[in-house]
């Protein structure tokens, strides 16, 4: 008799047993296909972030991103400020510390392909230079939406002197937010000066308006 109700007993713990262990392979089988379906949500986002970015790149090539070019018309200067929304303008003139300038910025164009390096001769493009008022050279002027936001104006920023590295106007541009950039400047802040709106054909006064 004792034997029976032993055998009972051990009959209802198996099927117990049996019973959460199924209700538990159910529960993980589940989870494997909530795993899986959500791997492939996140696969799909990604897919369709690599293709935005991907779409945006290639414009950033068409407009000249990547490179590094000089300009010869304040013509081209408002063409090229109306189709980049980031623009990084070199003014300068035939002298040793734009020569240091040009060596950062040709190095950062290929590097921030998101971002339109250029340069100017400020002598030969007096409105533009009014306009701005560009005094000392070599300026960096940095140039978002058509507006230019801030300037690098000779080296007092970048450690007084010609030696500073391109990592140091880097974090300066990323401060400046016309580059991407995630680094943390060691750099002192500067005052921000006026903005100016550099839109061709503008009917405000020289020192424009600000946002």
């Amino acid at each position: 008799m004792e034997n029976r109700v032993q055998e009972i007993i051990e009959q209802q713990v198996l099927s117990v047993a049996k019973a959460v262990e199924e209700k538990i392979d159910d529960e993980i089988a589940a989870l494997e296909k909530l795993d899986l379906d959500d791997i492939e949500v996140l696969r799909e986002r990604r897919l369709q972030q690599m293709k935005k970015m991907a779409e945006k790149r290639s414009r950033w090539v068409s407009l000249g991103h990547g490179d590094y070019s000089e300009i010869f018309s304040e013509k081209d200067f408002f063409s090229i400020v109306k189709a980049s929304d980031r623009v990084v303008c070199h003014f300068y003139r035939e002298n040793w510390p734009c020569k240091v300038v040009d060596k950062h910025l040709g190095i950062l164009a290929k590097q921030h392909i998101e971002t339109r390096f250029i340069k100017i001769q400020a002598e030969k493009s007096p409105f533009l230079a009014e306009k701005l008022k560009i005094v000392v050279l070599p300026t960096i002027a940095l140039i978002k939406n058509a507006k230019v936001e801030d300037y690098v104006v000779g080296f007092d920023e970048l450690g007084g002197s010609d030696d500073f590295s391109t990592e140091e106007l880097e974090e300066r541009l990323g401060k400046g937010e016309v580059i991407f950039f995630e680094g943390e400047s060691s750099l002192k802040p500067s005052k921000k000066p006026q903005t100016r709106n550099v839109r061709h054909g503008s009917k405000s006064n020289d020192d424009s308006d600000s946002e």
